[in-house]
């Protein structure tokens, strides 16, 4: 029987031909759209560095000193995350500048943990005209879950509907003829938790009522003069719709006016910088819907999540106090969106990437208390759909014995 051989320069060409086919079949498993490619991957976001807002620029801070950590491990699935966080001093013009910026010229793959409902609400179109992925938004506004319209856009805090409704329930049951005064933000973010907090008390028939309301502008210096006004009513009960210094401010008010009343405070404006910024006594009693844990407190010392953010912000973020629960949920997010990337795999498309986050349903980031988890479904954009109702007793919060929902 005669063998046949092939001449070396045969078996050469027939190699190389092989590995040619391989390497166009890895080639084609891979999908990018800009912004991805077998080195990197990149995001981006619009937050308040500056202005008004800038106390909620420690979120991308935070964030960015994730990523910086995770490329040095070897980023995601071999590629580094390039990470860039822009100004927009919570100006919706300012907001649409940087967007675009970061669309156009950038071309980053997505956008996440921009924050403020204005401002994102000027480039929401914009974003979803384009496919552009606009994910976990720090604001609760619920217009963000709409996937029906804006499919490309979800929500990053507990939907404030959701919250109001909550928490004039729990009103109802403590205390059901309480006279209310209210102080809001005068944009959608406070009106949004007002007109869900009025629905329940127009529904349930009970004898609880608004007394007073009271509004105050982002920009305003001060606020004491709505706060005196709002004490002075009779008023029993505060339902506090502030945010950042605003937040301070009042609680502060409260205590140097000698008012009592049973005070209901949203969840955005619970971080302990804000308490502490008020005075920490003063904040005693208040009362709040809570789904994160609170980083520097004894409670949570030993937890991993936390002692994992502890290690990250005393190597890269000294600068930044240890129990610092807005720099906290900024780094919980960022493992988030990590978790989503990795979850892409070798197709970093942005419809990928928007698939892959609204099957977040039933996920526990690390910010996030026991029982509490992501809602998010491909039909419903819901974030958070229980939380625990808790009590500041000048240290820390005291929860209910489980979450509650709406």
């Amino acid at each position: 029987m005669r063998t046949h051989r092939f001449p070396l320069r045969c078996r050469g060409a027939i190699a190389a031909a092989a590995l040619l086919v391989a390497s166009q079949a890895t080639a084609a498993d891979k999908k990018y759209d800009p912004g991805a490619s077998d080195t990197e991957i990149r995001l981006g976001q619009t937050i308040p560095h500056s202005g008004p807002g800038s106390l909620y620029g420690v979120i991308g801070r935070a964030q960015a000193a994730y990523f910086e950590w995770l490329n040095e491990q070897g980023g995601i699935n071999g590629r580094k995350i390039k990470f860039l966080s822009l100004d927009d001093a919570y100006s919706a013009p300012k907001t649409v500048e940087a967007t675009r910026k970061l669309v156009e010229q950038d071309e980053v793959l997505a956008l996440f943990g921009s924050l403020g409902t204005a401002p994102q609400s000027a480039v929401q179109k914009y974003l979803n005209s384009k496919g552009v992925p606009q994910l976990l938004l720090n604001t609760g506004a619920p217009r963000w879950n709409d996937p029906k319209h804006f499919k490309w856009t979800t929500p990053g805090l507990p939907i404030y509907s959701t919250e109001g409704t909550i928490l004039a329930k729990y009103l109802l049951s403590v205390k059901p003829e309480a006279k209310i005064a209210v102080l809001y933000q005068n944009d959608e973010f406070g009106r949004d938790f007002l007109n869900s907090f009025k629905d329940v008390l127009v529904k349930s028939g009970s004898k609880a009522q608004i007394v007073v309301e009271a509004s105050y502008a982002l920009t305003d210096p001060t606020i004491d003069s709505q706060m005196i006004n709002l004490s002075k009513s009779g008023a029993d009960t505060f339902f506090n719709i502030s945010t950042g210094k605003a937040t301070s401010q009042s609680i502060r008010k409260v205590a140097e006016l000698g008012w009592k009343p049973l005070h209901l405070l949203v969840s955005t404006s619970t971080g302990h910088s804000i308490l502490s910024a008020a005075g920490l006594d003063s904040a005693k009693g208040i009362v709040s819907l809570v789904y994160a844990k609170e980083v520097g407190s004894q409670r949570w010392k030993d937890d991993p999540d936390v002692k994992a953010f502890e290690a990250l912000r005393a190597k890269y973020m000294p600068n930044i106090d240890p129990d610092n629960s807005i720099a906290f949920l900024g780094y919980s997010q960022a493992v988030t969106m990590a978790h989503v990337l990795r979850q892409c795999g070798d197709d970093l498309t942005r419809a990928n990437v928007l698939k892959q986050f609204t099957m977040l349903d039933g996920y526990r980031a690390p910010s996030m208390l026991p029982g509490v988890t992501y809602g998010f479904r491909p039909d419903d954009y819901t974030t958070i759909r229980a939380l625990y109702v808790g009590t500041f007793d000048g240290a820390e919060w005291n929860l209910s014995d489980k979450p509650v929902s709406e």
